[in-house]
């Protein structure tokens, strides 16, 4: 009786403190963060609902995690087309000096992601103009959305739907978090994309405004006339889209201060950098006992993302032409033909488990396109890097581990099999690389509380009190010239000025008085 009774208490405890979450993820790598987040939701007993289009790349239907409504809209995007324009972009780059051809592909670039953003937007009057699904979704009563502001559907919905919005983030819609959130002087904080670190000489600081200017003003032109059509037509014209994205309650930042230059930052960001690390697990039996067969020498492991398994045949050749010359065993993710040149110590295979290879002992270097994800758990791991950027925002994060000293960085389109190959022996015999990679490693490692259980914490703060509204700045409904204090300048100035000249007419004044009284004194 006694147990029976002990058991029902526990059972009402747990669902007293569980609560309802709704999911407007972001695809592709994107969605592997925030499929992280939701498995521990899951496992703290919270009920978590998650929003996917119909042509999904990786948000599955059914999980034992999630329920997920799946919406009869296409509005994920091309996948198609980013792995197609990763491989123009390497021809591009391959072919020199052709400027018109490269950018006339970035302007496709950015036409397909305005595509993408209207048809979020379309998903998203597709959710609220289905009577019978916005009263599923409502009459679920969730206690707040958990989204990922790389596009705005969640944003705008949460506003819809009045629920507290937690952001699990590192990018909005207008580029990097910090900028939409935080004070960014342009003066040592380097704009993302722009290769630049805290330090910058004074023409280094002029590419930098500049280099803001020009992207804050794409950003908007390719996302703002969607956002905002989408606002005025469910709040009015005089709510501005993106302040609603600044008005979020909690920024779950997918980085910290190992990966991040030092920058001001906000009280409602809280920094989860390497929430998905975490020490290795056993390999697959084969795997395993691949790695243990390169005895004392190790294993190198090379992975390029997830849009990318295999590359132009030609840097195919020269790239497995320098792993065949390696004394390490060498695992490659690649799902492409087979590289002629590939070497007996080289084992391709369709996925890997890259925390875990990472993880392992007998690991000695990691060749990585600079994804966020593989950087943190390299840091995590202490595993020293060769980078291949391709693409977005990869040659800035490789440039940042370049200047801590623990990765160096090749072209990937004008590889060439030495290159390649004395890259990768200097960075597994030179010991500096895995020297300072320990020492990040160290300072990512030492936290006082994991980085997921900060985030969990955070997401049920905000179901616990409705929002963070007291950590929320009102900057973000300031103009422009009043954040800056110009108005304030100006008067300020205006009233020197306004001085100076009352002071100058009083002591001309005075003057002129005692001219005018001497030629009197002298009579």
């Amino acid at each position: 009786m006694f147990h029976s009774v002990f058991t029902i208490a526990i059972i009402l405890t747990v669902s007293v403190d569980c609560g309802r979450i709704l999911v407007f993820p972001h695809d592709g790598s994107h969605w592997v963060n925030m499929n992280t987040l939701i498995k521990e939701l899951h496992s703290k007993g919270h009920h978590v609902t998650v929003i996917r289009a119909a042509d999904s790349w990786y948000i599955k239907e059914h999980s034992p995690h999630y329920n997920s409504i799946t919406v009869d809209f296409a509005a994920s995007g091309d996948e198609a087309f980013f792995k197609l324009f990763v491989s123009r972009q390497l021809q591009i780059r391959q072919e020199k000096c052709q400027f018109w051809t490269s950018f006339s592909l970035d302007m496709e670039l950015k036409k397909r992601f305005s595509e993408m953003h209207r048809k979020i937007c379309e998903m998203v009057v597709h959710i609220i103009e289905n009577q019978k699904l916005i009263s599923s979704i409502r009459e679920a009563k969730n206690d707040v959305m958990l989204t990922d502001p790389a596009n705005g559907g969640g944003v705008l919905l949460a506003h819809y739907l009045a629920l507290p919005l937690v952001f699990n983030v590192r990018w909005t819609v207008h580029g990097e978090a910090h900028f939409s959130i935080a004070p960014s002087p342009l003066s040592y904080v380097p704009f993302p994309l722009a290769l630049l670190t805290d330090r910058m000489t004074f023409f280094q600081r002029v590419y930098n405004m500049l280099f803001y200017i020009v992207r804050l003003f794409l950003y908007r032109r390719i996302v703002g006339a969607h956002y905002s059509a989408l606002c005025n037509r469910y709040f009015g014209p005089d709510l501005d889209y993106f302040e609603l994205f600044q008005a979020a309650d909690i920024w779950l930042m997918r980085v910290d201060f190992v990966f991040e230059f030092p920058r001001p930052t906000m009280p409602n960001i809280v920094y989860i950098g390497c929430f998905q690390c975490k020490p290795p697990s056993p390999l697959p039996a084969d795997l395993e006992a691949f790695v243990q067969s390169s005895g004392e020498h190790g294993v190198v492991i090379m992975s390029l993302g997830t849009l990318v398994g295999d590359l132009p045949p030609d840097i195919d050749n020269e790239i497995a032409a320098a792993l065949a010359e390696l004394p390490q065993k060498v695992i490659w993710r690649h799902t492409g033909k087979r590289p002629s040149t590939l070497g007996n110590n080289t084992m391709l295979v369709d996925w890997l488990p890259q925390n875990d290879l990472l993880g392992h002992s007998k690991t000695r270097a990691f060749v990585s396109h600079g994804g966020t994800n593989g950087i943190l758990e390299s840091i995590y791991h202490g595993i020293p890097i060769v980078g291949l950027p391709l693409v977005f925002d990869q040659h800035d994060n490789l440039s940042r581990m370049k200047y801590r000293g623990v990765a160096t960085v090749l072209d990937v389109a004008t590889i060439e099999k030495n290159v390649f190959l004395e890259a990768l022996q200097h960075v597994i015999n030179e010991p500096s690389y895995k020297i300072n990679m320990l020492k990040l490693s160290k300072l990512e490692r030492d936290k006082p509380i994991p980085p997921l259980d900060s985030a969990i914490f955070w997401i049920e703060f905000v179901m616990r009190h409705k929002g963070a509204g007291h950590l929320r700045t009102k900057s973000y409904k300031m103009s422009w010239y009043a954040y800056h204090s110009i108005d304030v300048i100006a008067f300020l100035l205006l009233v020197v000025l306004l001085t100076a000249l009352l002071t100058f007419a009083v002591i001309r004044y005075i003057c002129c008085r005692a001219c005018m009284k001497k030629p009197f004194e002298q009579d």
